[in-house]
C-alpha cells in the first residue's frame, strides 16, 4: 500500500472530521482564554501581558488619594472658569456699549445730584 492510497483510504473520508476537530479545539482555546480573562477581571486580579508585565494594576489607597485630590483641583478650576466667564460677559458689554449708556448708568448708580 502506498502513501496515495493511504491518504484516499484513511485521510479523504475523515478530513471533514479532522477539519471540524481542529476548528473545535481551536474554538475551546479561545473560549478558556476569554473565560479566564473573565474570571481575572470579576475577581480583582491584574491583566497581563505578552511579558508578564501587569496591564491592568489594582487599586490602592495612594491612587485613590491622587483621584479624590484631582477631582477637588477640577472643581476648583471649573469655578474659576465660570467666575472668569462672568467677567468676561461683563468686560464685552462694557467695550461694545455706546459710550452714552454707560455714562448714563454710572450717573444712575452714583444716585440723585446733590
Amino acid at each position: 500500500m502506498n502513501k496515495t492510497d493511504m491518504v484516499d483510504a484513511f485521510v479523504m473520508p475523515n478530513l471533514p472530521w479532522i477539519i471540524g476537530g481542529g476548528l473545535l479545539i481551536g474554538a475551546m482555546a479561545i473560549g478558556g482564554w476569554i473565560f479566564t480573562t473573565w474570571l481575572r477581571v470579576r475577581n480583582g486580579y491584574p491583566l497581563e501581558n505578552s511579558w508578564g508585565k501587569a496591564v491592568y494594576p489594582q487599586k490602592n489607597e495612594e491612587l485613590v488619594e491622587r483621584i479624590k485630590l484631582i477631582s477637588q483641583e477640577n472643581a476648583q478650576l471649573r469655578a474659576e472658569i465660570g467666575s472668569m466667564k462672568d467677567r468676561l460677559a461683563v468686560v464685552e458689554r462694557i467695550v461694545t456699549d455706546e459710550g452714552h449708556q454707560l455714562n448714563r448708568e454710572i450717573e444712575r448708580l452714583r444716585g440723585p445730584a446733590n
